[in-house]
């Protein structure tokens, strides 16, 4: 199993499925005739190759990285280590939080005026042939309450920090007063959520403008954004594609302009997925370095809370403000206080850069291409590139579909025998399938999960950083066939997924940040895995970024804040 001259992972050509065809699919893996549907179906997802397979590892159910003293009180990133100033980026300025700041401060704009607009915009981006669908649910006399409070406070002299009045959409599967949590369902969230979630709480505190609960893929699922509940999320940069998943919602609302930032949530690569095919900043930090707290328990072993920014400063303030522990999610405690520190440094020389050469090219052309040519950008700025490589990727990436389908069943189980036809016809499929694992594949998963972190020590002893696309390919179309009930198209899926899930399985922080875009004009991401606790690096190479490639605009673009 630890050939390690062996790049192992491969590119597979499954059935595509939608319409009435996905709705017999669903029905027979639902029912009694499964049995002699799922071997095959097994066989190509990898899970029989799996069980023949021998790891001699003990098991690790959470990728918690620190072994010293515990943290027992909230605490976040000191203020003297945030951002004090808006990226400078190149082309296209999206409107950041520093933006909507200065402007309340100097008069051109107030929270109200902004809410009113956000509110609009909102309702306008739903209008037409391809709706944007960026919110499940917006409360708009609490937005405008809100609102007031803030420019109340900004006009007396007394804000509450550069976050008061800027707004910000939350994800929905993170508690939010007074919203229901839907997870993207029907039959979930039938009452408002008792008190905010951590994160949430922690933006409430420092005035942000909390504009609603943003669309996602259901249940976080998969990861185009498809929808047939609450409506498909559509790609800003092209309305015809897809926004990536499952955090869709908080990147259509980043991307077209609706807010600056945004709260997602990401088992796989549900935070860096969408923000590499909206062309933003999507940090998934490390595992229990922001709490969890409020979180709908969906897949707890792999899960993160993070932002999506249109900038790199944007994102660390946001991973400024809720980073740190928090004494109601125990899992938070076990970390160092975070920090920022020379986040902002923009001299990398001798920074080392871990490449798997054949891991990073497998991919569409143009990513590759565009991502090559940042590695080239880095070498400018003094890194240094070293070749690595990282053993058993095949095992991993069936390790973490059989950990997030398997935690995901668990958590649907209370519902699943009055709800489960209920779900959207993809999420039926998995389900249905993931019920079929047994204790001893998720077991097995396990002990992939700690050779896996075993792995990356390994490389982390030659290289400080390592680098891959974000996604295979750039945003996929929404076909024809898929609305408005689904589809299943396992192909485009594990393309999607090659680089993001190992960053889950071990617990490591890693981010997306734009690099290019393709002919056609849609947006590409390279990812960037760090060490344990180590932030403040990603975010840097993503600040670096920003200095050389040029933004260009969506096609679907508001603006919020009137020029002063």
């Amino acid at each position: 199993m630890d050939n390690k001259n062996v790049y192992d992972l491969k590119s597979v050509k499954l059935p595509y499925l939608a319409g009435g065809m996905l709705r017999f699919f669903a029905l027979l893996v639902e029912g009694p005739l499964r049995g002699l549907l799922t071997p095959g179906l097994f066989e190509s997802a990898g899970v029989n190759w799996l069980r023949k397979q021998h790891f001699a590892e003990n098991p690790t159910h959470h990728p918690i990285h620190f072994t010293g003293e515990m943290q027992k009180e909230a605490s976040a990133v000191a203020e003297n280590e945030w951002p004090r100033k808006a990226s400078s980026i190149k082309g296209f300025q999206f409107a950041g939080i520093f933006d909507y700041s200065n402007a309340y401060r100097n008069g051109s704009s107030t929270p109200e005026e902004v809410a009113k607009k956000v509110l609009d915009s909102i309702e306008a981006s739903d209008a037409g042939d391809t709706p944007l669908k960026a919110f499940i649910a917006v409360d708009r006399d609490d937005v405008m309450r809100q609102a007031r409070e803030s420019a109340e406070r900004i006009k007396a002299g007394r804000p509450l920090g550069i976050f008061d009045g800027v707004p910000v959409a939350i994800k929905d599967e993170i508690d939010m007063t007074p919203y229901p949590t839907t997870v993207g369902t029907t039959f979930l969230g039938k009452t408002p959520a008792k008190e905010d979630a951590t994160v949430v709480a922690r933006l409430r505190s420092a005035g942000a403008l909390l504009i609603g609960k943003a669309n996602m893929h259901e249940i976080g699922i998969n990861v185009t954004g498809l929808n047939p509940h609450h409506g498909t999320t559509r790609n800003p940069y092209n309305a015809n594609h897809f926004t990536g998943g499952s955090s869709s919602g908080p990147a259509t609302a980043v991307a077209a302009g609706l807010v600056p930032v945004a709260i997602g949530a990401d088992g796989g690569g549900s935070i860096r997925i969408p923000a590499s095919f909206c062309g933003l900043v999507g940090l998934k930090a490390t595992f229990g370095r922001i709490s969890e707290h409020g979180a709908y328990p969906l897949d707890w072993s792999i899960a993160h809370i993070g932002p999506l920014a249109s900038s790199a400063t944007d994102a660390a303030l946001t991973y400024a403000l809720i980073a740190g522990p928090d004494p109601k999610d125990p899992t938070s405690l076990h970390q160092p206080l975070p920090a920022l520190k020379g986040w902002d440094d923009l001299n990398l020389k001798g920074l080392k850069l871990g490449v798997y050469r054949d891991w990073f090219r497998h991919a569409d052309a143009e990513v590759v291409a565009a991502c090559e040519a940042m590695l080239g950008e880095y070498e400018k700025r003094g890194c240094e590139i070293v070749e690595i490589v990282i053993p058993n990727l095949e095992a991993n990436r069936v390790a973490h579909s059989v950990t997030i389908t398997s935690e995901m069943a668990q958590a649907m189980q209370a519902t699943y025998g009055e709800h489960h036809r209920e779900h959207g016809l993809d999420v039926r499929v998995i389900l249905a399938l993931a019920r079929l694992f047994t204790a001893t594949d998720y077991v097995t998963a396990q002990r992939i999960r700690t050779r896996m972190i075993r792995h990356f020590k390994n490389a982390f002893q030659h290289a400080d950083v390592i680098l891959t696309p974000t996604a295979g390919i750039t945003a996929p179309e929404i076909r024809k066939g898929a609305l408005p009930d689904g589809e299943s198209d396992l192909t485009t899926t594990i393309e999607i997924m090659r680089f993001t899930t190992v960053a889950n399985m071990t617990g490591l922080p890693a981010i997306s940040f734009p690099v290019g875009y393709t002919q056609k004009g849609l947006p590409i991401g390279l990812q960037v895995i760090g060490r344990a606790w180590d932030e403040a690096t990603l975010l840097r190479m993503a600040l670096a970024a920003e200095q050389v490639v040029e933004r260009k605009a969506p096609q679907v673009y508001y603006t919020m804040l009137t020029a002063s």
